[in-house]
């Protein structure tokens, strides 16, 4: 993994609870990062983060192509939110449609998925992705880095 991707894993953190509200699961952890009712999920640089808006952004990436949670964090204007794309990606209501098998590690790891890895690898597989034991090969010609007509820099 690049250090930017991970510097902030583990710093501070402890492990989820989950408590039962009146109609959705939240997610409590030590750190800043918090899912808050109208599915967002606010980070440190109090940004938030739509689910919508992370699932608009697999949208662009293309069959063949796969993109990391890093890249999809930055493109939204939180570099340091990584773990965040990842736990969104887990709640993709609609996986058929909005391809989160195409997210992979920084690292060229397969990453999770909510129907397993091998399921995941699969479906990348049938779509031409190869791999040599669990990394992507060719990882830097089949990476695209999604851009987000949403956000602009500050």
């Amino acid at each position: 993994m690049y250090k930017d991707d991970v510097k902030h894993l583990n710093h501070g953190m402890k492990k989820p609870s989950s408590t039962k509200g009146t109609k959705e699961k939240k997610l409590h952890l030590s750190s800043s990062i918090n899912t808050i009712p109208d599915k967002a999920t606010k980070i440190r640089t109090n940004k938030l983060i739509r689910n919508s808006d992370v699932y608009d952004l697999l949208l662009k990436i293309p069959p063949g192509k796969v993109s990391t949670y890093g890249d999809i964090a930055r493109a939204l204007g939180n570099p340091s939110a990584s773990r965040a794309i990842g736990r969104i990606l887990s709640e993709n209501p609609n996986p058929i449609k909005v391809p989160c098998h195409r997210v992979v590690m920084s690292n060229s790891r397969v990453g999770g998925y909510a129907y397993g890895t091998a399921k995941k690898r699969q479906l990348l597989e049938n779509e031409g992705i190869s791999f040599t034991k669990e990394i992507v090969r060719n990882f830097k010609n089949v990476r695209v880095y999604p851009q987000n007509s949403n956000y602009t820099r500050s």
